[in-house]
């Protein structure tokens, strides 16, 4: 029997999965570390994480993988990697990294691409790089060559966090086009490298990896590699996508229209689009996608709130310890819509690109000692979510996004009815929740890049629908009115 693999390297955890080629089935999977890897904040607004250590929960997860299902090395056909996206990792000439990589959700550099974004023209910004410079991967490093002038002289190349970890797997350094414009790396205009953001940076473009197919064949395990997974050297790495890519991928969201979501850590809409478009404020983003060529160019509109799953982890740490993801869903279910007045605001984990990078915090509003209790802070704290989604989903719809049936994961914040409902009646579409996660999806996409399917179609064998929620009438409209007063008490 034959296999593939696929990871999702997260900020909270690193995922795996072991996917059966013949039947596209999930034989095992599995998580590591138990509890939630640590960021660093060295100041306030920033979060760091040590590249290492993906690498050892790479590992780990890999180890786990073999005590659940029994294979042997020379089944794995294909290795696919996904990972969370516009995090820079920087690595010296000996290949070792340079300093803790400045990952997804630190603000550090909103005001480096802040500036860049109005002295280099925004006009000229967007219709080159489809986004500001704003808070992604360029300005990041922008930030180090200001503020670490050592460990700049240091740097040989700079990659995306999946671009690391293929580099451990093969030992090569490379990356993707898709990788490139999430960092703001990539010339939309001139299909290139952004040698103008570059240059008014002062970045050497010698710093920027070279450039293998999105999906195809990317490199081999090395043998040092094989040995620490227990795997065979040779086997092909033939995918790398960031997670929202990625999770659209999974849930074959791959043609204008289609749109996938997910509510881990961080909450996405991620929309496709056969035509370069953008934001005038730079609040949602537009990537290349994973299935782009230029031929037949495929966009992905990205909207994320930072502060979705990690709001839960938080309530669930600090208030709701005693009980578990699965009780605090129960509790939120015995409140009606609207949490008797309590309205949450659920931007408390960074500067929100959606809020034009602002960064106001979290906020309750609207609760009365008398009346109020956890659970109402439980279900404001999901309906708050949603809400922030639907401000970005209105960005989308102004860009000229239809919003008809959203794809997602039976995961994280869906596997709460309260939330999927209340996601359904907000939007006002059907949702559709299948049995995928990121590393699935990523070994799906591994098998494509090796040719052991013919086409992404054929991928998705195996891949399920587990249930559907379809906005109702009546809800709709009483979600709406509460949407219009939470966007009406939002402030930054």
């Amino acid at each position: 029997m034959k296999y593939l693999l696929g990871y999702d390297i997260g900020s909270s955890s690193i995922k795996a999965c072991l996917l059966e080629i013949e039947s596209g089935k999930a034989v095992a999977s599995a998580f590591s570390p138990a509890v939630e890897m640590e960021m660093t904040a060295p100041q306030p607004g920033f979060a760091e994480q040590e590249p290492e250590r993906w690498w050892k929960e790479v590992q780990n997860a890999t180890a786990m993988l073999k005590k659940q299902f029994s294979f042997e090395k020379d089944e794995v056909a294909a290795i696919g990697i996904s990972y969370q996206m516009h995090g820079m990792v920087v690595v010296d000439k000996d290949l070792q990294v340079v300093r803790p990589s400045i990952i997804w959700c630190d603000g550090r550099a909103v005001e480096i691409g802040n500036k860049a974004f109005k002295e280099m023209g925004e006009e000229f910004c967007l219709s080159h790089y489809l986004n500001s410079p704003g808070n992604f991967t360029a300005s990041k490093l922008r930030w180090v060559k200001e503020n670490e002038p050592g460990n700049y002289k240091k740097v040989f190349k700079v990659m995306l966090p999946g671009d690391y970890i293929a580099l451990k797997l093969t030992g090569e350094i490379n990356t993707t086009v898709s990788g490139l414009s999430e960092g703001i790396f990539w010339d939309f205009k001139e299909e290139g490298i952004a040698t103008d953001l570059l240059k008014y940076y002062n970045i050497d473009p010698a710093l920027i990896a070279d450039l293998v197919p999105q999906t195809g064949v990317q490199g081999r395990v090395s043998v040092a590699a094989a040995e620490l997974l227990g795997l065979k050297a040779g086997i092909p790495v033939s995918y790398r996508a960031g997670d929202q890519p990625n999770n659209a991928y999974s849930l074959n969201v791959l043609e204008p229209g289609e749109i996938a979501a997910t509510a881990g850590t961080s909450g996405v809409v991620y929309g496709v689009s056969g035509k370069a478009s953008w934001d005038p404020q730079s609040r949602v983003n537009s990537f290349v996608h994973v299935n782009h060529i230029a031929s037949d160019p495929r966009y992905g509109i990205l909207l994320c709130v930072n502060g979705t799953g990690s709001l839960n982890s938080w309530l669930r740490k600090n208030f709701f310890s005693d009980l578990s993801y699965q009780q605090m869903n129960e509790l939120a279910e015995k409140i009606a819509p609207g949490s008797e007045g309590i309205n949450c605001y659920p931007f408390g984990n960074g500067a929100e690109r959606v809020l034009a990078n602002a960064d106001p915090g979290a906020m309750f509003k609207g609760i009365n000692f008398n009346r109020h209790d956890r659970a109402h802070i439980a279900r404001a704290a999901q309906e708050g979510i949603v809400f922030a989604l639907k401000y970005g989903v209105d960005i989308m719809q102004e860009m000229g996004m239809e919003v008809k049936k959203v794809r997602a994961g039976y995961t994280n914040m869906f596997l709460s009815e309260v939330f999927s409902r209340t996601f359904a009646n907000t939007m006002g579409c059907e949702v559709e929740l299948y049995n995928t996660d990121g590393a699935q999806g990523a070994a799906r996409a591994a098998g494509v890049g090796a040719g052991i399917y013919k086409n992404f179609s054929e991928s998705f064998t195996g891949m399920n629908k587990l249930f559907s929620y379809s906005p109702d009438t009546a809800m709709q409209q009483r979600y709406t009115s509460l949407y219009n007063d939470w966007k009406a008490g939002l402030s930054f």
